[in-house]
């Protein structure tokens, strides 16, 4: 009998008494399965890749100068990379605004592993100076290795009077606003770990900017700025030819390269510590596996004991945190300077 509520064309409503009950658990039963293949071929694909990689050069992106330190560790890095790698891996020096311009370039280069960044803790330190920047320091990217860290050293012009950090503090106090420190640049590595000290020892030092570190460290060796901190790699040789006075290290332990030189914090700063470190990012995104192969060719080259000697002598030591601890260390990094940037009301140059 024809139902008057429904037009001839209609097609009928589909009941479940079409499909039996053993139908119906076949039917579920094959989304697990179909989910499983799909899983299988998916890491098959990965797999494939990550064995292939890499079938070209891969290019590393340093946000910095020719010569300075993150460049001579990259260039380091990327010779033993590709003779490990049998691609050619090249250095791209793409400097300015602290980093930030390399920075977004390979933030928004394609995911594939073939674009990678070099990084120092200046890295991090642009969140809290530029308030705009194309990119999050953390989320755009996916950390591969941390590859070095660096002491800073707190020198001074061979006439100062301090010779410790306990006499610089003792002076410091004695006369406010008198004793004068150099940096490489307004919201630099090396203004900020001034204003750190002055923080935690609490002393008032009087800031002198520079246009680059050589400029600033000329002016301590000079007798024109009375101190700076400094990352260990460009001091050294000023400290070994004795054109300047290395009063303490900044790093948590002191440094094989100075082994006289007391640490910040055990001459009378407890839990200071400042580190320039230097690690390897690809965009966010990247393949897991092409991460992983990355980070197991980085781990070879940094474990190498000629890169190890190597390091050593541009002051700076060999680090092998991967992806996870290298993202929770940059976390913590930015969240410490951001802190220091705002107490300070630092701006960028």
């Amino acid at each position: 009998m024809n139902d008057p509520m429904r037009s001839p064309d209609a097609t009928p409503a589909v009941r479940d008494e079409q499909f039996p009950p053993q139908g119906k658990n076949r039917a579920r039963a094959f989304g697990p399965l179909l989910s499983q293949c799909a899983l299988v071929a998916l890491c098959a694909a990965a797999s494939a890749v990550a064995q292939e990689f890499p079938a070209r050069p891969v290019r590393l992106i340093v946000g910095f100068p020719p010569a300075g330190a993150a460049d001579i560790l990259a260039r380091i890095v990327a010779q033993r990379l590709t003779e490990n790698l049998r691609q050619p891996v090249i250095v791209d020096n793409r400097p300015g605004a602290g980093s930030s311009i390399g920075a977004e370039i390979a933030a928004k280069a394609s995911p594939d592993g073939y674009t990678l960044l070099m990084i120092s803790s200046s890295h991090v330190i642009s969140a809290g100076l530029y308030s705009q920047l194309g990119y999050h320091p953390v989320e755009s990217f996916a950390p591969v290795m941390q590859v070095a860290s660096a002491a800073q050293v707190l020198l001074a012009n061979r006439s100062f009077p301090a010779r410790s950090v306990g006499e610089l503090v003792s002076l410091a106090r004695a006369k406010p606003a008198q004793v004068t420190f150099a940096s490489s640049g307004s919201g630099s590595t090396t203004h900020l770990a001034a204003e750190l000290f002055k923080s935690m020892a609490g002393v008032d030092l009087v800031h002198v900017p520079y246009k680059g570190g050589a400029p600033a460290l000329t002016d301590v060796i000079g007798g024109r700025v009375d101190l700076m901190f400094l990352s260990l790699p460009p001091a050294l040789p000023a400290i070994n030819a004795g054109r300047v006075g290395a009063i303490a290290v900044t790093s948590t332990r002191r440094s094989a390269a100075l082994p006289r030189v007391p640490t910040v914090a055990e001459s009378g700063v407890p839990g200071f510590e400042v580190s320039n470190w230097y690690g390897i990012l690809a965009p966010a995104g990247t393949p897991a596996p092409v991460v992983s192969k990355l980070q197991a060719e980085l781990l070879k080259v940094v474990q190498a004991p000629d890169i190890t000697a190597a390091f050593l002598k541009q002051g700076a030591e060999p680090e092998t945190a991967g992806p996870t601890a290298f993202r929770r260390y940059m976390a913590a990094e930015t969240k410490k300077w951001l802190k220091v940037i705002r107490d300070a009301g630092i701006r960028a140059n």
